[in-house]
């Protein structure tokens, strides 16, 4: 007889599963679409479980210029890494989220600012009850002008949102990997399933 947890203990504990990994992409030209849209820009970020994180980013910004949002690791330096693996810690990735998104409808700025917005920022290799250099807090830039953006606007949410105390690493992006399978879209496949209780949308006033 199938055991099944009730909901509100699912969303408590991740579970870690033997499911086949497939639809892995070492192209760092995508986030696992089967083509990019003429224009189409990426952004990438790190910010605890990306279950939630995907999640979020897909319903704040889903019919308004999101084209994608991959869940999948990046940072490390083990090719082709696995879930459990990274949640040793011992392959120094993040769980990350690649946005692919059209700049004429959203720009990178308010992907950013977004995500100080969504996760806490000031606790080191950790994101609520989620303790590890993989649930680290990170920007992953894909060229001069996304750092710029993202320095800047870190900055401004250090001094007037977090108080001094945001520890987010800005980093040029490096090799993507896409999770398995199974971690995509992951709480609209299991909307009872495990969310980190940093992720939600921070009520703060406008950058100056």
């Amino acid at each position: 007889m199938a055991f099944h947890m009730p909901n509100f203990i699912n969303r408590l504990f991740r579970p870690l599963t033997t499911s086949t990994r497939l639809g892995i992409s070492a192209d760092t030209n995508g986030a696992g679409l089967t083509s990019i849209p003429e224009g189409a820009e990426r952004a990438t970020i790190a910010a605890g479980c990306f279950w939630g994180v995907e999640h979020i980013y897909r319903k704040q910004f889903g019919g308004k210029g999101l084209y994608d949002a991959r869940v999948g690791y990046i940072g490390g330096d083990v090719n082709n890494p696995t879930y459990r693996a990274v949640c040793s810690g011992n392959t120094g990735h993040a769980e990350a989220t690649q946005i692919v998104y059209d700049p004429t409808k959203i720009t990178y700025r308010q992907l950013i600012e977004f995500f100080y917005r969504m996760h806490d920022p000031t606790t080191a290799n950790r994101q609520g009850p989620d303790v590890g250099s993989q649930y680290r807090s990170g920007i992953f830039t894909h060229n001069e002008e996304q750092e710029k953006i993202a320095r800047e606007i870190t900055a401004q949410v250090n001094q007037q949102w977090w108080k001094g105390s945001v520890v987010t690493e800005i980093l040029p992006a490096g090799q993507w990997w896409d999770a398995e399978t199974y971690h995509q879209l992951y709480l609209d496949k299991n909307p009872g399933g495990y969310e980190c209780p940093s992720h939600f949308l921070r009520t703060f006033p406008p950058l100056n």
